[in-house]
C-alpha cells in the first residue's frame, strides 16, 4: 500500500443524479428567484479508476473509491453514505503510482479487512458545468451535464448521459428540490443508480442478504451494521465514538450470548470471548474520556477559590493523555488480523438463520422472562451483600454492578422482541447503576490522584470535594434503585 502523509480533507456533498437521453435539451435556471447568476465553465475531461475488493465489499455498502485525473478536483476520492442525497467525501492529492493510499484504506478497513483493493472499473466523463450563484454572489449549486464512457474490468463499454445537481457548501437543502423540479420540467428522470460505478457494476454487484426474520438474529444484524459505522468514527477520532462502539460491541455479545444455541455456539465460543476482549480494549479510552468530561464539568461548577493546586492538570489533562493512549491502542487492535477474523465471524452471525439442535428441535433463545429471572437473582444477591458486615465496599459495589449487567441484557432482549416498556424500564436501571459504577471508578481514581498530589506536596482539598460529590451520586443511585426495580417488575408482568 502507498502512504501519503498529506492530510486528507473531508467534505459533505448533497447531490442528486438524473437520467436523460442524448437529445434532451439542458435546462435554463434563469427565472428562478433564488438564482442571480449562472456561469458556464470550460468542458472538462475526467478519467477515473475505481477500486474494490474481489467480492466488491465497498460496493455492497454503497462506498466508492476512485483515483481521478482531470478537472479541478483530481485526486483520490473515497465516498461514504451520509443520509438521503448526502455523502461524505474524503480526498487526498494524487500520489505516485496507482496503489491505494493507506490513509483511505484505513477509513474502510472494517469493510475490506486484509483483502486486496484492485481496479474494478474505469469511467471517463466529458463534463459541462454550470455554477449557480445567489443574487449576492453566494455559491448555490453546481449543475453537471455528463457524457459517460465506462466499463467494468473485463467488461464491455457502456455509454450514457446523465445530469448531476450538487449543492454548494452551506446552501439551503430545500433548494435542491426546487432545482430538481426545473430538471424534471426539462425531461429528466430520477437516475436508477446512486453512482456511476453502481450503474457500471449493476450486473455483478453483490446482493446484500435480507435481514433475518427471527427478531434476535435481526437485532444482531442491525447492530453489526452499526458497529461498522462506529468503526469509521473511531478511526476519525470523532467525539464519543469509542464509547458508542464499545456499547454496540457489548450489545452484540449480550444478544448472542443470550441465544447461544440459536446461533450454534457454546458459552465459551471464540467469538464471544473476542467481543469481550474488544470491549475491554475500547474501555480504556472510554473511561478516560468519561473522566475528563466529568472532572471538567465538576471543576467548572466549583467557585474558583475551591479549585486549589494543579488539580486540572492532574485530573483533566491526565485523563486526556490516557484517552489518547487508549485510542491509539484501540486503533492498533482494529488494524489487526485478529480483529478482521472477528468481523468475518460477525458477518456470518449477522446473516445466519436460527440453528436447529441435533434432535431437530427449535433452539433455546433468550426471552424477556429468562432475562428477567437473572435480574431478580442479581437483585437478591445484591441485597444480601448490602446487609452483610463481612463483605468489603468493593464487593458490595460489584454486586450492584451485576444488576446493571443483567438489566442491560434484559433491555437488549426486550428491544429485540418488541417489549418496549420492559426495554425502557431496563434502560432506566442500566443508566442509574451506570452512574453508580462511574462514581465507583471516579472515586478510586480520585483517591489515587489525591495520594500522588499529597506526596508531591500539593493541596488535596479539591480532591476531597470531588470525592464527596461522587459519593453522593452513588448514595442517590442506591436510594432510587428499589423504585425503578418495582417499575421493571410491573412492566415485565404486563408484557406477559
Amino acid at each position: 500500500m502507498a502512504s501519503d502523509k498529506r492530510k486528507a480533507s473531508r467534505h459533505t456533498e448533497i447531490e442528486r443524479k438524473f437520467a436523460v437521453s442524448e437529445d434532451t435539451v439542458s435546462p435554463s435556471f434563469q427565472g428562478l428567484s433564488a438564482v442571480g447568476r449562472v456561469d458556464r465553465l470550460e468542458p472538462a475531461h475526467l478519467d477515473a479508476v475505481y477500486y474494490d475488493t474481489p467480492g466488491q465489499d465497498l460496493a455492497a455498502h454503497r462506498v466508492t473509491l476512485r483515483r481521478r485525473t482531470g478537472g479541478t478536483d483530481a485526486g483520490w476520492h473515497l465516498k461514504l453514505p451520509a443520509g438521503a442525497d448526502a455523502r461524505t467525501e474524503v480526498r487526498l492529492p494524487l500520489s505516485e503510482g496507482d496503489a491505494v493510499p493507506d490513509e483511505l484504506r484505513d477509513v474502510v478497513l472494517a469493510l475490506v479487512r486484509d483483502r486486496d483493493l484492485a481496479p474494478v472499473a474505469r469511467i471517463s466523463t466529458t463534463r459541462n458545468v454550470d455554477l449557480l450563484f445567489a443574487q449576492d454572489g453566494t455559491p448555490l449549486a453546481e449543475f453537471c451535464d455528463d457524457h459517460v464512457t465506462a466499463s467494468a474490468v473485463g467488461g464491455e463499454e457502456q455509454f450514457w448521459r446523465e445530469w448531476e445537481l450538487e449543492l454548494a457548501e452551506g446552501a439551503d437543502p430545500a433548494l435542491l428540490e426546487r432545482l430538481a423540479n426545473r430538471l424534471f420540467d426539462a425531461g429528466a428522470e430520477p437516475a436508477g443508480h446512486g453512482s456511476k460505478l453502481a450503474k457500471v457494476l449493476s450486473a455483478t454487484a453483490p446482493r446484500r442478504p435480507p435481514l433475518p426474520e427471527d427478531p434476535v438474529h435481526r437485532a444482531v444484524a442491525e447492530q453489526f451494521a452499526e458497529l461498522l459505522e462506529w468503526d469509521r468514527a473511531v478511526r476519525a477520532d470523532a467525539w464519543d465514538a469509542v464509547h458508542q462502539m464499545r456499547v454496540i460491541t457489548r450489545k452484540i455479545r449480550s444478544l448472542v450470548k443470550g441465544s447461544e444455541e440459536s446461533f450454534g455456539l457454546s458459552g465459551d465460543a471464540w467469538v464471544l470471548e473476542e467481543l469481550k476482549l474488544l470491549a475491554g480494549v475500547l474501555g480504556v479510552a472510554r473511561d478516560a474520556e468519561v473522566l475528563a468530561e466529568k472532572y471538567e464539568k465538576a471543576l467548572d461548577e466549583l467557585p474558583p477559590e475551591l479549585v486549589r493546586g494543579p488539580v486540572r492538570q492532574r485530573l483533566i489533562d491526565g485523563a486526556k493523555r490516557r484517552y489518547a493512549a487508549g485510542h491509539k491502542r484501540s486503533l492498533a487492535a482494529m488494524r489487526s488480523e485478529r480483529y478482521f477474523r472477528l468481523l468475518d465471524a460477525l458477518d456470518e452471525l449477522a446473516t445466519a438463520e436460527p440453528a436447529t439442535t441435533a434432535g431437530g428441535e427449535e433452539p433455546k433463545q433468550a426471552t424477556v422472562a429468562s432475562a428477567y429471572r437473572k435480574v431478580r437473582k442479581y437483585t437478591k444477591a445484591a441485597r444480601e451483600a448490602q446487609a452483610s458486615t463481612e463483605l468489603s465496599a468493593e464487593e458490595k459495589d460489584e454486586a450492584l454492578h451485576r444488576i446493571r449487567k443483567g438489566a442491560k441484557r434484559l433491555r437488549y432482549t426486550a428491544a429485540a422482541t418488541g417489549a418496549a416498556e420492559v426495554a425502557d424500564r431496563s434502560k432506566a436501571i442500566q443508566s442509574l447503576l451506570g452512574d453508580h459504577q462511574d462514581s465507583v471508578v471516579s472515586r478510586r481514581h480520585l483517591s489515587s490522584e489525591a495520594t500522588a498530589a499529597h506526596v508531591a506536596g500539593e493541596d488535596t482539598f479539591t480532591y476531597g470535594l470531588l470525592f464527596a460529590h461522587e459519593d453522593a451520586v452513588a448514595r442517590a443511585a442506591e436510594e432510587q434503585l428499589d423504585g425503578v426495580l418495582k417499575q421493571l417488575a410491573k412492566a415485565v408482568e404486563k408484557s406477559g
